[in-house]
C-alpha cells in the first residue's frame, strides 16, 4: 500500500465500518492510519512510532474491529492506556467505529469508577476492552481467565505507561494472555524499556515512524469554556449573548444534534438552520446561499454536511461537540479568518474532554485560553448595548417618525408620551429579561470545577497533611449535608474518583453533588440531604481504587 493511497476504502476495511467512520466526519487517513492499517489487516505484529494527535487510534482500531468475530459474545481485543482519559477516549473511538456492526460491545475499565458495571460489560460478552493496567490487574485478581480469549492486543503510549511505574502490571498482564495473538505498540519515543518489552512480547514486528506536525491556525483568535455535557445549549445561547458575529458555524457530531441545537437557538429568534447527512443537495445549496447573503446567520452542521462549505462572512466558528481528532479541529476552525481577516474559534469541553484540549494545543502549537461563562451582568450589558444599536438610527431618522399617530395614541390611551414609549420598549423586547435576576433565570448553567480544585486539595494532603487534618470543613452549601469516607490522600484518592463512583452508582445528576474535600486520611462530600438514606444504602457496596467508599453522615460535633 503507498502513501498516496487517498481513501479508506481503498485500505480494505469493512464496508459497515467505512460508513460509520463517514458518518463520523472522517475524509482521508492520516500517514499513520495509511502505513500502519494494511500491516494490522495482515496480521503482522507493528511499532508505531507516533505522537497523539496524528490518527492511531483509527490506525489500530479500524483493521482490529474489520478482523473481529461479532458473533463470539467473548473478550477479543484488549486495548491498554496509561490514564482513564485515554481509555475513556480510545473506548469512545472504537464505540464510533463500531456503530454499524451490531452485537459489537466496548468496555473501558479504569480506577476511580465502580468495579461492578465493568464486571457485567464482560460478563455481558463484551469484545474489545479497553484499560488501564491498574484497574485491569484489579480485575485479573478476581477472575485469571479473563483475557484467555484476547487475540489483538495494543499497547497505546507505551512510554507513558512506562513512567507511570506499570511495567510490573505489564507483566502480569502479558502472562494472563495467550501466546499466539496480534500485539501492536504505538509510543512517542523508543527507549530502551520500551524495545526490551517489544523484543520480549512481539513477534517480528514491522516498524512505522510518523513526525508529528506543527499545524499553524495563526489568524485565528482561539478559547475554550469548560461546561457539562447537559448544560452546552444554556452556555452556546450565553456566549451568543456576548460574541459580535457576522456568521457563525456550530459543529455538533450527530445529525439529531444539529436539529436540536438549530431549534434552540430558533426559539430565541435566531437565524439559524441545521445542516446534516440527511439535507438534500438542493436544500443544502439554498442553506449555504443564505448565510451567504445575510437571510441566516448561524447555520449548525456535522463534519461531514459542512464539506466544502467555504463563506467568507463566517466570522466565528463554535465547536458545540468537540471534534474526534486535531486535524478536524483545525479544518473545522479554518472556516474562519479567511482573505486575510481575522476570526474567532470557540470550543465547549466537557471534563472528560480535557485531554483531547491538550492534545489540541500541542498539535497546532497555540495555546487555546480558558473563557469563563458571560455572568448575568454581562448579558445584561450585551442586550441593553444591542437595543440602543437597533434604536439609534430609528431616533435620528426623523422621517420615519410620526408625530401624528403618537398624538393619537397618545389621546386613545389616556397616557403621557414617557408611558407610551415604556409600554412600546416592553412590547420591544418581549421574551427576553432585562433584568439580572431574570437573565439568570434565563440560561442557567453549572460550571465544572477545574483541575485546579481537585489537584490542589491532592497536593495539600501530601504536602501537609497533619496541618490539613485540623482545618475547619468549608461552609456547607444550601439543601446538602456532608459525608465522610476513611480514604484520602493516603489512598491515593483525587476528588474524581469519589465524583465518578457516586454518580455512577448513586444515579445522580452532577448538581446534586456539592464540594468534595481530600484529606490525607479521610474525605468529606456534600449530598442531597432529602433522599440521603436511599442514596447512602445504593453506595454501601461501592469501591474506589480498589477500597470500600462506606460514606457515613459526618457529624461535626
Amino acid at each position: 500500500m503507498t502513501q498516496e493511497t487517498s481513501s479508506f476504502a481503498d485500505l480494505g476495511i469493512l464496508p459497515s465500518i467505512l460508513n460509520a467512520i463517514t458518518a463520523a466526519g472522517y475524509e482521508e487517513p492520516s500517514p499513520i492510519q495509511i502505513q500502519s492499517i494494511p500491516l494490522i489487516l495482515a496480521g503482522h505484529d507493528m511499532i508505531g512510532q507516533a505522537q497523539t494527535g496524528t490518527g492511531k487510534t483509527a490506525a489500530f482500531a479500524l483493521p482490529i474491529l474489520t478482523r473481529i468475530d461479532p458473533a463470539r459474545r467473548e473478550p477479543q481485543v484488549l486495548v491498554l492506556a496509561p490514564t482513564r482519559e485515554l481509555a475513556l477516549q480510545v473506548a469512545t473511538a472504537f464505540e464510533t467505529f463500531s456503530a454499524q456492526m451490531p452485537g459489537v460491545k466496548v468496555v473501558a475499565i479504569y480506577g476511580g469508577a465502580p468495579m461492578g458495571p465493568q464486571l457485567k460489560a464482560i460478563r455481558q460478552g463484551a469484545q474489545v476492552i479497553v484499560a488501564t493496567p491498574g484497574r485491569l490487574v484489579d480485575h485479573l485478581s478476581r477472575n485469571g481467565g479473563l483475557l484467555s480469549t484476547i487475540k489483538y492486543l495494543v499497547l497505546d503510549e507505551a512510554d507513558e505507561m512506562l513512567k507511570l511505574g506499570f511495567m510490573d502490571d505489564l507483566e502480569i498482564i502479558f502472562n494472563a494472555m495467550p501466546d499466539e495473538r496480534q500485539t501492536v505498540l504505538f509510543s512517542a519515543t523508543l527507549p530502551a524499556s520500551i524495545r526490551g518489552i517489544a523484543e520480549k512480547h512481539l513477534r517480528q514486528p514491522k516498524q512505522v515512524k510518523i513526525a508529528s506536525k506543527t499545524q499553524t491556525v495563526a489568524r485565528i483568535d482561539q478559547a475554550h469554556l469548560m461546561v457539562h455535557a447537559d448544560q452546552k445549549v444554556n452556555a452556546v445561547l450565553r456566549l451568543l449573548e456576548v460574541e459580535d458575529f457576522d456568521a457563525m458555524i456550530g459543529f455538533v457530531r450527530t445529525k439529531q444534534a444539529t436539529l436540536d441545537m438549530a431549534s434552540a437557538l430558533e426559539a430565541k429568534g435566531y437565524k439559524v438552520a441545521a445542516l446534516n447527512g440527511d439535507i438534500a443537495q438542493n436544500q443544502r445549496e439554498r442553506v449555504i446561499e443564505s448565510l451567504k447573503d445575510g437571510r441566516l446567520n448561524i447555520v449548525i452542521a456535522t463534519d461531514v454536511a459542512a464539506r466544502g462549505l467555504d463563506v467568507p462572512r463566517i466570522t466565528h466558528v463554535f465547536n458545540i461537540d468537540m471534534p474526534y481528532d486535531p486535524e478536524s479541529y483545525v479544518h473545522r476552525i479554518g472556516r474562519t479568518g479567511r482573505a486575510g481577516r481575522d476570526g474567532r474559534a470557540l470550543l465547549l469541553v466537557t471534563p472528560r474532554e480535557r485531554r483531547m484540549l491538550q492534545v489540541i494545543e500541542r498539535v497546532t502549537g497555540q495555546k487555546v485560553a480558558e473563557v469563563s461563562l458571560p455572568d448575568a451582568k454581562n448579558i445584561l450589558q450585551a442586550r441593553i448595548r444591542r437595543l440602543t444599536q437597533d434604536l439609534t438610527p430609528r431616533v435620528k431618522d426623523k422621517a420615519q417618525q410620526n408625530p401624528e399617530l403618537l398624538a393619537h395614541l397618545m389621546t386613545a390611551l389616556n397616557c403621557s408620551a414617557e408611558d407610551l414609549a415604556l409600554a412600546l420598549l416592553a412590547k420591544a423586547t418581549e421574551g427576553q429579561a432585562f433584568t439580572l435576576d431574570g437573565v439568570e433565570r434565563e440560561q442557567p448553567v453549572i460550571i465544572p470545577r477545574g483541575r485546579g480544585s481537585e489537584d490542589r486539595g491532592s497536593r495539600a494532603g501530601r504536602d501537609g497533611g497533619e496541618r490539613r487534618e485540623r482545618r475547619a470543613p468549608l461552609a456547607l452549601s444550601e439543601g446538602k449535608v456532608r459525608c465522610r469516607t476513611a480514604l484520602g490522600n493516603r489512598d491515593g484518592v483525587a476528588a474524581r474518583n469519589l465524583l465518578g463512583a457516586i454518580l455512577n452508582e448513586g444515579g445522580l445528576n452532577r448538581d446534586a453533588i456539592g464540594r468534595i474535600q481530600i484529606r490525607e486520611t479521610f474525605s468529606l462530600v456534600e449530598l442531597p440531604e432529602e433522599g440521603l438514606e436511599r442514596l447512602l444504602s445504593k453506595l454501601k457496596d461501592t469501591r474506589v481504587v480498589g477500597k470500600p467508599l462506606k460514606l457515613r453522615r459526618y457529624r461535626e460535633d
